[in-house]
């Protein structure tokens, strides 16, 4: 079966470093601090599903790291580059695999992601709105198409959440469509979710455009 001659990234623990944030591996022991980063103003995650308190941070944490386990998400907690401070979460998961035809020149790896969902991203009211989200999009999609080998990121919320979407558009996420009736939502009612993603094509501009951002 024909591959590729360069090695990828395997599906697992990684930290990833930028001048603003450091994204380092989910652990119980940031629950303290995660839950200290959640509780600073939870009037922005009306839209998003936060753990609220120690003890439903620990089952949060608990349930990301059991999917860790079994290579079905890569989590992280999100700290300030310069001080360590614990301000969030996020993490890659629904890792895709295509069933490529023997031979075929599209087929990397069998270990390799066709594509994955950056999502379960939450962060401390103290850093939103500032580079620390932008910076870590960035370095989670430079890692998924330049480490992973993906061909696609894709990126989904609440079709109702108006500063998500805007926050998604503006990295270069494309609209792929609307999901009606897709999942539970946050206020107890079904969710409609907008559907993004980022192929691996556009990922040249998109990261020219993100390093513009950061740089400014």
């Amino acid at each position: 079966m024909t591959t590729t001659s360069r090695s990828y990234a395997p599906v697992g623990p990684v930290t990833l470093e930028g001048q603003h944030v450091r994204l380092i591996p989910l652990s119980l022991d940031h629950v303290p601090a995660l839950a200290a980063a959640a509780g600073e103003d939870r009037s922005n995650y009306q839209w998003t599903w936060v753990p609220d308190g120690e003890a439903a941070t620990c089952v949060y944490v608990e349930e990301a790291l059991a999917l860790a386990a079994n290579r079905d998400a890569i989590p992280f907690t999100t700290t300030l580059a310069a001080t360590g401070q614990v301000v969030g979460t996020t993490r890659f998961a629904r890792f895709e695999y295509h069933a490529w035809e023997a031979g075929s020149r599209y087929f990397r790896g069998s270990t390799v992601p066709d594509g994955v969902e950056i999502g379960w991203t939450w962060l401390a009211h103290s850093v939103q709105r500032t580079l620390v989200n932008t910076e870590a999009k960035w370095l989670m999609l430079r890692y998924a198409f330049e480490e992973l080998g993906v061909r696609v990121v894709r990126l989904n919320t609440d079709r109702r959440n108006v500063r998500s979407r805007a926050a998604i558009e503006r990295i270069g996420g494309k609209l792929d469509g609307v999901l009606r009736a897709n999942r539970a939502a946050t206020d107890d009612t079904v969710r409609d979710s907008a559907a993004y993603s980022i192929i691996e094509s556009e990922w040249p501009e998109v990261d020219a455009a993100l390093r513009a951002r950061l740089a400014q």
